[in-house]
């Protein structure tokens, strides 16, 4: 998530982001096959997801020419059933289906689906089956908002 960049890779990926007209959701390093793996993930400035591949790319070579050579490199957009990783992702996001993880296990639980509610900046209120379940922003790990997409209907004969 976004509060979990290091601020030293923040630095250096969030203003090469912004120059491009674009938002820094999220920055991860984690290990590729044979190196080092920099995931970043960007968006608009609506949050709609709507980055094109281009742009992608030109922020790719840009951060690129700035990172060691150790790095593989990979920039993509949210997408349609997208990750939300800061305070504004989880403020659009209110009335749509979720999944969330907590870092910790609430009421013994750490996964929650369903309807994301209410957020007001410090928690998010899921309901789901069991009721509504109110969740500090900061005990969430991962989280992730669903297209809502109609079932297609069937024709009638």
């Amino acid at each position: 998530m976004y509060k979990d960049i290091p601020e030293t890779l923040r630095r250096v990926v969030e203003p090469v982001v912004r120059a491009h007209g674009l938002e820094l959701v999220d920055a991860a390093l984690g290990r590729g096959p044979t190196r080092s793996l920099l995931r970043v993930v960007v968006d608009t400035p609506r949050g709609d997801g709507r980055v094109l591949v281009d742009e992608c790319a030109a922020v790719s070579r840009e951060l690129g020419h700035g990172l060691d050579v150790a790095y593989t490199l990979e920039v993509s957009s949210p997408g349609v059933d997208r990750m939300l990783a800061r305070e504004i992702d989880f403020e659009r996001a209110v009335g749509r289906k979720v999944a969330l993880e907590t870092r910790e296990p609430i009421a013994g639980r750490r996964r929650f689906k369903g309807e994301l509610v209410a957020f007001d900046g410090a928690v998010a209120t899921v309901r789901g089956d069991g009721g509504d379940t109110r969740i500090e922003f900061a005990a969430i790990e991962r989280a992730r908002a669903f297209h809502p997409i109609d079932a297609p209907q069937k024709r009638k004969r």
